[in-house]
């Protein structure tokens, strides 16, 4: 009949790179492989690629410890425009933040702890389980909803 092809990848060797406390392959170019990492989106991944003069093809893998370093600098204190900033206006300090990795999970934390304690609206719909941006809610988000009445007789009378 023939021989059998084999289309897998070659086994290329492919090391883990340690950035911002993220283990990522290293064999994705530093453009998407900056995305990993919380906090970090395409645009922002973009603009750091600019502003540090990154080759945007080269893998991760593939850049020299100093290198790394430097992205990791300048990550934790990013100099960029406002807008591409995730924390705008930060209640304590009131000044533009960018935070990534495991910090971002506990600002996100504290701030939804902060709502629910002072039962703003959010903080509500947050501690009811419903949906918190406005949304309708008689089709979707019915996983929250207590059987109605018509539901429960129908069951019973089987």
């Amino acid at each position: 009949m023939g021989e059998k092809k084999d289309y897998r990848k070659k086994e290329e060797e492919v090391t883990l790179v340690r950035v911002l406390g993220r283990d990522i392959r290293g064999d994705i170019k530093i453009a998407s492989a900056l995305t990993k990492i919380n906090g970090i989106s395409w645009t922002l991944s973009n603009a750091i690629c600019k502003i540090l003069k990154l080759d945007k093809g080269k893998k991760i893998q593939d850049f020299e410890k100093a290198e790394l370093g430097r992205i990791e600098s300048f990550m934790k204190t990013p100099e960029l425009p406002a807008f591409l900033k995730n924390r705008q206006k930060d209640l304590e300090t009131g000044d533009d933040l960018h935070i990534s990795g495991m910090d971002l999970k506990l600002r996100k934390e504290f701030d939804l702890k902060r709502l629910k304690k002072i039962k703003s609206y959010k903080g509500i719909r947050h501690i009811v389980g419903l949906p918190v941006r406005g949304q309708r809610t008689k089709a979707n988000f019915r996983r929250n909803r207590k059987p109605s009445v018509a539901a429960a007789k129908k069951k019973t009378s089987d």
